[in-house]
């Protein structure tokens, strides 16, 4: 079975004033909200089941849902009402709704792009986590070593680094080293759910693979001709409606 989780718990402050009064799950683009857009390419590509993490405005995503008869689809919501979790946490919290036995494809509502979901859940079958990357200017990275192997996380700007590379002399290392910047989707196994464990409520999921990388299989994957949008501000909603049409 195919299996899948949206995160939608955001605050959507980068778009108020819109997310002063909706859910960005919500915000329509193209005619149709985020949630829907996303929820339905999933479909598309054989997803059964999708968790839906809520948190701002979480009964009007729980309504919408209802009002569409979950699209069809085994749709659960993993509440997060009384506390915001981070990308890890909130994993961490679904983790009862998922199927143990399959890959959980994580995908970010307010991202749009040209993937082929189904190509990549396939493709990260033997990974422990699989992380869809792509080659663009941004001020965060993640770091691979040359068999995409995750070895950390760097800020170009501050020159911060995380991770296995963080603690690597200059030079030390037989492997050459690529930055990629992160899409917001992501394969991760049932497998890691023990390695959260030790960790506090709210955690970001890439502090999660930076250091699960050290002794598990935490893979990047790098789509030639990826067209990505990330939905996040006021000025992106033109770009999206732009994005949508030429697709």
């Amino acid at each position: 079975m195919r299996q899948a989780m949206i995160f939608a718990a955001g605050l959507g402050t980068r778009l108020r004033p819109i997310t002063d009064t909706m859910p960005k799950a919500l915000v329509r683009v193209g005619g149709e909200p985020l949630l829907h857009r996303v929820v339905m390419k999933l479909k598309d590509a054989g997803f059964e089941r999708i968790v839906v993490n809520v948190h701002h405005f979480a009964n009007q995503i729980v309504d919408y849902l209802k009002a569409n008869n979950n699209f069809g689809l085994d749709i659960r919501i993993s509440d997060e009402t009384d506390c915001l979790l981070d990308t890890g946490g909130g994993i961490r919290k679904a983790a009862p709704l998922f199927d143990p036995s399959s890959p959980i494809l994580i995908h970010n509502v307010d991202i749009l792009s040209n993937i082929d979901l189904a190509d990549l859940y396939n493709k990260s079958q033997d990974n422990d986590a699989t992380l869809l990357v792509s080659q663009r200017d941004t001020s965060r990275y993640l770091v691979f070593a040359d068999d995409m192997q995750l070895a950390g996380w760097k800020n170009i700007k501050t020159g911060e680094t995380k991770g296995p590379i963080a603690s690597l002399p200059l030079n030390s290392s037989p492997h050459t080293f690529t930055q990629y910047a992160f899409s917001g989707i992501h394969v991760f196994s049932p497998h890691l759910f023990p390695l959260m464990t030790e960790w506090q409520e709210k955690f970001g999921i890439i502090d999660f693979y930076l250091k699960a990388c050290n002794h598990s299989r935490v893979r990047g994957i790098v789509k030639d001709g990826l067209q990505l949008l990330d939905v996040g501000k006021l000025d992106s909603l033109e770009k999206a409606e732009k994005f949508i049409n030429n697709k």
